[in-house]
């Protein structure tokens, strides 16, 4: 299974994502900006990926800072945690991770560098473990839910790429093979960046999982067809009311599923749930270049003085979603998911 964020000897890389599908390339990341630049240039991506990255990021910053005293040591992380909690500010994992780095170091005695880089680092790598337990225990609820599916469409990428070893929205189809289930997955290629041409249906087929990619825009027909029994998503951020934020062209696809009667799931760890927020209007959406739009393979595909509208993510309602597949459970509600919530806190 693949790590997207990884440490080996205290050194740090990412699998570069934007090589793929034609190189599966790990590169190693230095500093925080390095770190950051790879997180808003999507070499690195996916939420649970992207909380990583974050939690790895603090680290290097305080590895490469000349630090001598208490007072520098968290001045290091918190200006690390800055610039990290910056760079994709709709993937709430981010913050989530960034927040645990933080809530370290302000419990940790600082005696010299070497040992607090060490014990950063050792939080980071146990958040990751944490994060690639989350994701199988994630497989295993959902695939007990889609056990009767005999054709699977999913949207974007949350596959190994984005949460360590099995994903989130995928994580049940990797379980399901391992049953020795046999099913169909039809990928949307997601536009404008391809994660789902590019990621998604490289990862399933080359794991042997049947795989068929399809343009955003035959989604409907395809649920139309009847070749799909459930759609499975993984989110960016999921809020107190149930709202989740995942790739844009999530919402459209939940409306076209609620239109034909079929299930719409969300899969992801409470490291994506955020209930500070009340609802989806306070999720802040990431606006990324018009050049993503305007330019295809180096060919400008569009009139130079059309204007782009380019969100990251969409905002899917509650009331569109089927269930929450989470590593403590399934909920079909915004009110079970707190209970999932509480229940996980407490065995935390």
């Amino acid at each position: 299974m693949i790590r997207p964020v990884y440490s080996d000897g205290g050194r740090v890389f990412i699998i570069d994502q934007t090589l793929l599908p034609g190189r599966l390339e790990p590169i190693e990341i230095n500093t925080v900006e390095e770190m950051r630049e790879a997180m808003c240039n999507m070499r690195v991506r996916g939420a649970p990926a992207l909380g990583l990255a974050g939690a790895f990021g603090v680290y290097l910053g305080v590895r490469n800072a000349a630090i001598s005293d208490t007072a520098a040591f968290h001045l290091a992380v918190n200006a690390a945690a800055e610039r990290l909690c910056g760079a994709r500010p709709t993937a709430g994992n981010i913050f989530w991770a960034v927040g645990r780095m933080k809530e370290f170091a302000s419990k940790y005695y600082f005696t010299n560098i070497k040992s607090a880089a060490d014990a950063l680092l050792n939080e980071a790598e146990t958040l990751a473990q944490s994060e690639s337990q989350a994701s199988r225990s994630i497989g295993l609820y959902g695939a007990d839910l889609l056990e009767f599916c005999r054709g699977i469409l999913t949207h974007c990428n949350a596959g190994a790429l984005a949460a360590p070893e099995y994903g989130t929205a995928t994580a049940p189809l990797y379980v399901l093979r391992e049953r020795g289930y046999r099913f169909d997955v039809y990928v949307d290629e997601t536009r404008p960046l391809l994660q789902g041409a590019r990621l998604t249906a490289w990862e399933l087929a080359e794991s042997g999982i049947n795989v068929t990619l399809i343009a955003d825009s035959m989604a409907g027909a395809v649920l139309r067809d009847g070749l799909v029994d459930a759609v499975i998503v993984g989110a960016d951020r999921i809020v107190r009311n149930g709202d989740a934020a995942n790739k844009v062209g999530t919402y459209a696809l939940s409306v076209l599923a609620a239109a034909h009667k079929i299930p719409f799931y969300v899969a992801a760890p409470f490291s994506t749930v955020d209930f500070d927020m009340a609802d989806g209007t306070m999720i802040p959406i990431e606006q990324r270049q018009p050049e993503e739009l305007s330019v295809f393979a180096g060919v400008q595909t569009t009139h130079p003085n059309a204007r782009i509208f380019n969100p990251a993510f969409d905002v899917t309602p509650a009331k569109n979603i089927t269930a929450y597949i989470t590593e403590y459970g399934v909920a079909r509600s915004a009110e079970e998911l707190k209970s999932l919530k509480d229940y996980g806190r407490l065995r935390g």
